[in-house]
């Protein structure tokens, strides 16, 4: 199955499953995302440790569930934060979970330590994300990069996917493109699906129209890798940059334990040099 019709299958299954189960009742809340952790109500109530027709009565709206066994389902299906504020508030509960602004006072020591972590990074290319992987921060080393992208793409808030995937984003620059964007393209997916998000549903359906990305349909993931002598341990991001050929792997941070909303959806990307010529040369800039 190719990439691209993962992704038209994720965005019917994501909003099949919205339709089909959600009418704004913490029931039909908890319900829909069951079903998207494919579990059955026997499953979940026996992890939670409450009978199957307790939850099934709390499904159905017969019994209205206490605002601690929402927070009992809602993190054995690993809800994200903001949408257990929804549950809490569907079921007549005040929210738990604050949403400070990354700018705000109360930010300004996790927002130092993110930056202190990027610059520590430096020369190597580091970004932090929101949960649309928008840049919120950034460090030199990836400002370098984003000063190759048009104008378009680079605007504010400039968002991860769509500057890799577009066409004349780093796409351009790609050599691997197949790979990279392919493994991409999964992520979004995956984010999709776990989001709920109706923006980021917009989002895959924009890149799904980029001529780049609906190429993919003609190659399946991984074909460059398996004609390999010797498997490559990650799929590395591989930039021509006027003849300089840089590879990179990546690795994605977040922070544990949150109980603000916007720390909960923040991640750090930081790539590294997967061989010793991108080392060199990105040492070299300094």
């Amino acid at each position: 199955m190719t990439v691209a019709t993962n992704a038209s299958n994720s965005i019917t299954r994501a909003r099949t499953v919205s339709n089909a189960h959600h009418d704004g009742s913490v029931g039909s809340l908890i319900r829909e995302w069951r079903t998207l952790r494919k579990l059955s109500q026997m499953d979940l109530a026996l992890d939670i440790n409450i009978s199957p027709r307790h939850l099934s009565f709390v499904e159905t709206g017969r019994s209205t569930p206490s605002a601690d066994l929402l927070m009992q389902i809602a993190a054995q299906l690993d809800v994200p934060l903001r949408t257990r504020n929804t549950w809490l508030l569907a079921a007549g509960y005040a929210p738990r979970y604050s949403e400070q602004g990354l700018d705000s006072a109360r930010m300004a020591q996790a927002r130092a330590a993110v930056q202190r972590l990027l610059d520590t990074h430096d020369p190597y290319p580091g970004v932090a994300l929101d949960r649309h992987w928008n840049v919120v921060l950034h460090n030199q080393a990836a400002a370098a990069l984003m000063g190759l992208l048009p104008a378009s793409l680079s605007a504010q808030p400039m968002n991860m996917f769509r500057a890799s995937l577009h066409p004349q984003g780093f796409a351009a620059y790609t050599k691997n493109f197949d790979e990279w964007g392919s493994y991409l393209l999964q992520v979004l997916q995956r984010l999709m699906l776990n989001a709920r998000d109706e923006s980021i549903v917009a989002l895959l359906e924009e890149i799904n129209t980029y001529p780049n990305v609906q190429a993919l349909k003609q190659s399946t993931p991984g074909n460059a890798m398996a004609t390999a002598t010797e498997p490559a341990l990650l799929v590395p991001c591989v930039l021509d940059l006027h003849g300089q050929q840089l590879s990179l792997f990546t690795t994605l941070t977040t922070f544990g334990s949150p109980r603000d909303i916007t720390l909960h959806e923040l991640c750090v990307e930081l790539f590294y040099p997967s061989d010793p010529q991108t080392e060199g040369f990105l040492k070299g800039r300094v």
